[in-house]
């Protein structure tokens, strides 16, 4: 357990992994970096909660929904930067095996708010905010191994 210890606050030398780099590149001690992912990150669901219930509100609903939808994404993308760092995150992000998924991504949450406040269509801001939701998920499980395999695979047995 102290062994344990020692490499969460990185103070092992001796083994340089992942989570050691992690430490080294903030100058928030761990457990003020996992406060900040979690509040980042349940902002986020908040605010995607928030835009689900405005959904019903007449007239301005769906473009409250499509808002408050987007800045949650944003917040709960966002929250991992305190894991990482925002380098780290960002060179993460643009990798090759998640760069289609990052843009696809980005470029929904932009044409969401642009279908909502300069276009004014609903439906569109609403087929974005289902493409953003679809997006997010694939870019989600890059960073699990061999996930995307394992979904590609259910859908090819479930299409065939």
């Amino acid at each position: 357990m102290d062994k344990l210890k020692r490499v969460l606050n990185g103070q092992d030398a001796e083994e340089q992994g992942g989570l050691s780099e992690i430490v080294d590149a903030t100058s928030l001690s761990w457990g003020t970096r996992v406060k900040g992912f979690i509040a980042c990150f349940a902002l986020g669901v908040l605010c995607s909660v928030l835009g689900t219930c405005l959904l019903w509100v007449p007239k301005k609903g769906l473009v409250l929904f499509a808002v408050f939808y987007t800045l949650g994404n944003i917040a709960s993308l966002g929250s991992t930067i305190f894991l990482m760092g925002p380098m780290r995150q960002l060179k993460r992000m643009f990798e090759p095996t998640r760069l289609i998924a990052t843009v696809v991504m980005l470029l929904c949450l932009i044409l969401t708010l642009c279908s909502a406040f300069w276009w004014h269509n609903k439906g569109l801001a609403l087929i974005f905010c289902i493409l953003q939701f679809f997006a997010l998920a694939w870019y989600s499980i890059s960073f699990i191994p061999f996930a995307r395999d394992a979904v590609k695979k259910c859908f090819t047995v479930c299409l065939s």
